[in-house]
């Protein structure tokens, strides 16, 4: 019973250190360079594709703020694998409002629910189409009604970028990154992320855009308990 009692405040001990010595990875990313202009969507003859829209819709491939601020880039580390709390943590939401996947770019763990909501007045039909088959990413195509319950979703091997589309309004899309470990963020339109609670040590950390870096950037990063700052800038090619 002694030996338990040790082991178990030896376990505790080591998780407590663990936490005292993490620190939160935050930083920017901006792009350098005139983005291409995003292009109109045509051909939309379904009325409630138009509810809550103001201006007419565009693609969102760049979404850039007067200072260069990049949305939509997934920050995270690389080469820490095996370590999802997928099955654990909450679930991912993906939302379907104006006929757009919201958000456009997001970010999940291998295992974690993804539920994808339709607050539109119309039926769509989400087709994730997954290009990592072999590690058992699953093709689906589900029909989800107005006012129909979520639709879950879940994937137990990383990629970039898994594609969800709905071949009902063709042009919408949404790009879910499955990553194998918790310490990843998506970037806003400030082009701000943090990563949180990331053990002490040395790492590699890549920035990745579908656009301007879809293989990635990548930098040195030392993480201490008081966290660690860095920066990526991207360049339109």
């Amino acid at each position: 019973m002694k030996l338990n009692q040790t082991l178990a405040l030896v376990a505790g001990f080591t998780v407590a250190l663990q936490v005292a010595t993490a620190g939160n990875i935050t930083g920017k990313v901006t792009l350098k360079g005139t983005p291409p202009a995003e292009k109109e969507i045509t051909g939309i003859t379904d009325a409630a594709c138009s509810a809550g829209h103001t201006t007419p819709m565009k693609t969102r491939f760049f979404v850039v703020g007067a200072g260069g601020e990049l949305a939509d880039t997934v920050v995270m580390l690389k080469g820490i694998s095996g370590k999802s709390t997928g099955a654990a943590a909450p679930a991912v939401l993906v939302d379907q409002k104006g006929c757009e996947y919201v958000p456009y770019v997001g970010a999940a763990q291998t295992g974690q629910k993804i539920l994808v909501k339709n607050s539109d007045q119309t039926m769509h039909n989400v087709h994730p189409s997954p290009a990592n088959a072999a590690g058992g990413n699953k093709e689906e195509n589900k029909a989800q009604f107005a006012g129909a319950a979520d639709l879950t979703f879940t994937f137990p091997a990383a990629e970039n970028f898994l594609k969800f589309k709905c071949d009902v309004h063709p042009w919408m899309f949404s790009y879910i990154t499955v990553v194998d470990h918790p310490y990843f963020a998506v970037t806003g339109k400030d082009g701000a992320f943090t990563i949180k609670d990331v053990p002490a040590g040395k790492y590699k950390i890549v920035a990745l855009h579908r656009k301007a870096a879809p293989a990635g950037v990548e930098q040195d990063v030392e993480v201490t308990a008081d966290g660690a700052k860095t920066d990526f800038t991207l360049e339109v090619k």
